[in-house]
């Protein structure tokens, strides 16, 4: 007989990944492979069985060759001539948060489930963060 996870089975853990000096893309291959539990061992692709994930430094993330220059954010805001560009240093500057919940996001499942997971990560530009209580309770752990 095939063995189902059941939500009330679910254990949440909390990790702390300390993002500064990292490859913006090392780092958020794994935060999203934290966020789907595919490092657990009840891992199922149908269920939620992910973790809640803490970056910290967000603000302190690089990127290989040129790509704080050539990097390019875009979104339209559905007005016609709406569409808004920022490169990736820019983006850096003002939203230091961002880059990285954009390409997290863009790893995850793009359903109710991936908009679960997403709501479990919790990015913070500087190294203090208002998850102490949670984390103290489980597993610290740092991308490395």
């Amino acid at each position: 007989m095939t063995y189902s996870v059941k939500a009330s089975e679910v254990k949440r853990r909390w990790f702390v990944i300390d993002a500064s000096g990292k490859t913006l893309g090392r780092v958020a291959t794994e935060v999203a492979k934290l966020l789907e539990g595919k490092h657990k061992t009840m891992y199922s692709p149908h269920a939620d069985v992910g973790d809640f994930v803490v970056v910290i430094n967000a603000a302190k993330i690089r990127v290989t060759g040129k790509k704080t220059e050539d990097k390019i954010y875009r979104h339209h805001t559905n007005y016609p001539g709406g569409l808004k560009s920022m490169a990736f240093g820019d983006m850096l500057a003002r939203h230091p948060t961002r880059p990285i919940e954009i390409a997290v996001k863009g790893m995850l499942p793009h359903n109710s489930r991936g908009r679960a997971m997403a709501r479990r990560l919790k990015v913070y530009a500087g190294s203090t963060h208002p998850h102490e209580a949670q984390v103290k309770g489980t597993t610290e752990a740092s991308s490395g």
